[in-house]
């Protein structure tokens, strides 16, 4: 069944790739993942409103209904059937385009979030209604799960590659999914805050869902922190946990990033999971050289990994455990102070174990890299040599 899926999904990218035509990868992916999360959050909006039609006592188009059952509304004009009736005429893309602001209208927790880029005259009108038709056929594929489960996959696995096919760029908002999974296994963030602050499109904390079902926990348990510098990724983000019903109101975005302007200052979390960008330079170290962050030693200018590290550990609970992606450079470079910062972390005895990955994992790099696993209330054996 998994194999059949995973080449469904391959086989829609694969025809949803064929309609960019001329439009790059990174600009592509907004209006494709766009689309595919207005037809979710369509399909939740008229599963629940068929059954408000058969109660004589409610009103499927009072928008209150929506709310107390945590489903978005949706505006006639932006549903989806109204909008694949459009998908042949010229005005198509102008059409989307109102439909996202009204939904964002409707939605105070979407505002600002949809892409608005479908009247734009370099996108193919034709190919968008094509487009639209390739993701009205998926409901036509979910035989055992709701249409809704299936759109969700399919996201995510968009989400994976356009990653790919951007190349370089990709990395900064999707870290591969084996990752991602082995990280959120070896902390196991059943219950409590879970953070990151280099957040992307979600990843983790999607992960990090699916590992609280997988083990009869309760999501309710578990409140997300997260914080993106890049906006279109965040809105990624953002669309990605309202697809898996995932509350993201604590994911954050401003311009100057987690060390410059940290939207969680007094955040203490149970769990941090992070893919920050490797060997990061210029990260603001001559304007934060006195940050209380810096407990064990001040980061050279050059690299920001022991920046990363040092401002996730500030933000650990005291009994918290975070994992954390470093470039494998982490594991031995003496540069500027890093060999001291490093010595003092680990006599803190805040490093649980590290895992070596292997080579070209990434979307972004072939560095190699390391997975950092630290965790606070850890009792310092006297009789451990570690080598620095």
């Amino acid at each position: 069944m998994a194999n059949g899926n995973n080449n469904f999904e391959a086989s829609l990218f694969n025809t949803a790739d064929r309609l960019r035509k001329n439009i790059d990868a990174a600009e592509y992916k907004n209006v494709v993942l766009g689309l595919i999360f207005l037809k979710y959050i369509s399909d939740a909006f008229q599963e629940l409103y068929e059954r408000l039609e058969q109660d004589e006592f409610s009103d499927p188009e009072d928008r209150d209904e929506y709310l107390a059952e945590n489903v978005f509304f949706v505006p006639k004009e932006a549903r989806w059937k109204n909008l694949q009736a459009k998908a042949k005429l010229p005005e198509i893309g102008v059409s989307i385009d109102e439909a996202m602001s009204l939904i964002e209208k409707e939605n105070s927790e979407l505002k600002n979030v949809l892409p608005k880029v479908y009247a734009k005259p370099n996108l193919d009108k034709t190919s968008l209604g094509q487009l639209i038709d390739v993701i009205s056929d998926i409901e036509l594929k979910a035989e055992h799960e709701s249409s809704k489960d299936l759109l969700g996959r399919v996201y995510e696995y968009f989400l994976g590659e356009f990653a790919s096919a951007e190349g370089k760029k990709g990395g900064q908002f999707c870290t591969p999914k084996s990752i991602v999974k082995l990280m959120v296994e070896m902390i196991e963030p059943y219950k409590g805050r879970v953070y990151d602050p280099s957040c992307g499109s979600g990843g983790m904390f999607v992960m990090s869902e699916k590992f609280v079902r997988e083990h009869q926990g309760n999501i309710q348990d578990i409140t997300i922190y997260g914080q993106e510098s890049n906006q279109t990724t965040w809105k990624l983000s953002k669309m990605n946990l309202a697809i898996r019903n995932i509350n993201s109101q604590f994911v954050a975005w401003n311009t100057e990033g987690s060390f410059l302007k940290d939207a969680h200052p007094d955040l203490k979390a149970d769990y941090i999971l992070a893919n920050p960008p490797f060997n990061q330079s210029e990260w603001g170290q001559e304007i934060l050289v006195e940050d209380g962050r810096w407990k064990y030693g001040v980061p050279p200018k050059g690299n920001a990994n022991f920046a990363w590290m040092q401002h996730m550990i500030y933000h650990l609970a005291p009994d918290g455990v975070m994992a954390t992606v470093l470039a494998n450079g982490s594991l031995s470079s003496n540069t500027a102070g890093e060999g001291d910062i490093r010595r003092n972390i680990v006599k803190a005895g805040l490093v649980d174990c590290i895992v070596a990955l292997p080579k070209q994992l990434f979307y972004n790099t072939g560095i190699p890299a390391t997975i950092w696993i630290l965790r606070r209330g850890k009792q310092v054996r006297q009789n451990e040599n570690p080598v620095y």
